[in-house]
């Protein structure tokens, strides 16, 4: 599973990482041509692909556009064969349908989710009782009624069903710290922790919430700041250009941020990959021995009933611990000019709908 995955790619091991950047080099489907930042990033068609007779296109361009209103009045002009897989909100969709009623499109869960990231090596995010009180004023149905018009799932550590395999049912889930439908209960404990710390009303503790500068993580983002106010939290907010969040992320050069991750369809990867030990991805630093012997009990677990009750367990864990607080699960739409033939949208990882090998244009 974690070699399946697209975390995983083959590359050769010799190039050095600051040229791989530059030029990538793999085994995939196309083959890098050219990346102009903030204008486009060209590939063609990789004609020693291992799957014999694919891809079917000829080369692929993503033009980087940042506004996705100008997107989608250049994909409704037809200059565009698809817009970016999952990056259509509600509002977003019903524009397109408008101007293009023609396309098509999905509404789809992405398996991806919102969550907060709390840099645990800085004071004072180093005590675990500010950390809990993050995670008790998260309203997490506000952030899917306010971003989503309603289109989003609650879920945990795994995502949630129907979608996910392995997530927590509603009636578990509201039963993890944060999880209670009562926010003003949920916020009334946060406060009484926070005052125990020495903030309220008349005392904010100020910090920095940096996110991505992309709407699903600005708008997220200025939502959670006007959130932790609830308890005594200013947030400034911080925007980071996508060609350096990701490094600043690795480097911990950060307080908090609000996070877009993506799941995956088994535990292993999403357990292992974000939450164990010295995991390249566990960005906010998290890591307890315990939770990394139930990881792997789990993984060597054969029966799927007991799996689940293993993962659930591990799920319980991560909450009452306050590791990356899920916010939310995102839904999005795709979508496409009728002679696109081949996408499809998968519910549980945009990686494995995204390799486009046997896409093609019926024009």
């Amino acid at each position: 599973m974690l070699l399946a995955y697209g975390w995983s790619p083959i590359y050769p091991c010799h190039v050095p990482v600051a040229q791989m950047r530059q030029g990538p080099i793999g085994t995939g489907p196309f083959k890098f041509v050219e990346f102009r930042p903030n204008e486009y990033i060209k590939l063609t068609r990789n004609t020693d692909y291992w799957k014999p007779g694919l891809p079917y296109l000829d080369g692929i361009e993503y033009p980087i556009i940042k506004t996705m209103s100008t997107a989608i009045l250049a994909f409704a002009s037809g200059k565009f064969d698809m817009i970016w897989p999952y990056s259509l909100t509600v509002p977003l969709l019903k524009e397109v349908q408008t101007q293009m009623p023609q396309a098509i499109c999905e509404m789809t869960s992405s398996g991806g989710n919102r969550h907060l990231l709390i840099n645990r090596d800085k004071p004072p995010f180093d005590n675990p009782d500010l950390r809990r009180a993050m995670a008790l004023s998260l309203d997490r149905k506000a952030f899917i009624d306010i971003l989503d018009q309603g289109q989003g799932d609650i879920g945990g550590v795994l995502q949630p069903p129907p979608d996910g395999l392995w997530g927590m049912p509603p009636e578990l889930l509201k039963e993890l710290p944060g999880y209670d439908p009562d926010v003003e209960k949920n916020r009334a404990e946060a406060q009484q922790i926070m005052q125990k710390l020495g903030y309220g009303s008349d005392k904010s503790l100020p910090i920095k919430v940096s996110t991505r500068d992309l709407p699903p993580f600005r708008d997220a983002a200025v939502l959670l700041i006007d959130q932790l106010k609830q308890i005594y939290l200013d947030g400034e907010l911080e925007i980071i250009e996508t060609n350096v969040y990701f490094p600043k992320i690795l480097r911990k050069d950060f307080t908090v941020a609000l996070n877009l991750g993506g799941n995956r369809p088994d535990p292993d990867p999403t357990l292992d990959l974000l939450f164990g030990c010295g995991s390249s991805l566990n960005w906010d630093g998290y890591c307890n021995a315990d939770v990394d012997k139930m990881i792997e009990q789990q993984s060597m677990e054969g029966d799927a009933a007991r799996r689940k009750q293993l993962v659930w367990a591990i799920e319980r864990r991560l909450a009452e611990e306050g590791a990356r607080p899920i916010i939310l699960y995102d839904r999005s739409a795709s979508c496409w000019q009728p002679y696109v033939k081949g996408p499809t949208m998968m519910v549980d990882n945009i990686i494995n709908s995204n390799r486009r090998e046997d896409w093609w244009l019926d024009k």
